[in-house]
């Protein structure tokens, strides 16, 4: 068995779609990135790319490269769910934390866990997603951006 942890973290930006586990959030600004910058996405991503010792989101999909300009961090993220059972692991559970003062995430989570456990294929009930503020602490707390963190758990499968 392996765990992974992942950490990213994402300006807030004028003109932009706040984009959380693949949920379009309607927000006064979005979040800064290359892609479509959805920070849950890509910590649930490195925690899985650290499961299997495979480096960062960066790595596959570097930030200079324009095939990657507005993706759907979903499907960055399936791709990395591909990459770790091509490596021979599955994946058995996933945990999530969303830092943000605003705006409110709870009444999204649902859909959040949802999305994100059908772009790794794996069960909704193996996938949380946790929303929370920094009591205006932080850069979070500031609102001048969102932070994500997750973990996961791998088991290698069997060759038989």
């Amino acid at each position: 068995m392996r765990i992974g942890q992942g950490y990213d973290v994402h300006a807030f930006a004028e003109g932009r779609k706040l984009i959380l586990g693949g949920v379009d959030i309607p927000h006064t600004r979005g979040l800064l990135g290359h892609s479509d910058a959805d920070v849950l996405a890509h910590a649930v991503a490195d925690a899985l790319l650290g499961g299997i010792r495979g480096g960062d989101i960066g790595k596959l999909f570097p930030d200079t490269d324009p095939a990657y300009l507005n993706a759907d961090s979903l499907k960055l993220l399936a791709a990395v769910a591909d990459k770790v059972r091509a490596e021979g692991y599955a994946i058995l559970d996933v945990d999530s934390v969303i830092a943000a003062q605003a705006p409110k995430l709870s009444p999204y989570r649902d859909e959040m866990r949802a999305n994100l456990a059908a772009a790794m294929g794996v069960p909704t009930e193996n996938v949380g997603v946790k929303a929370t503020t920094t009591e205006h602490l932080g850069f979070e707390g500031r609102e001048e951006g969102i932070s994500a963190t997750a973990v996961c758990l791998l088991v290698r499968r069997s060759s038989s």
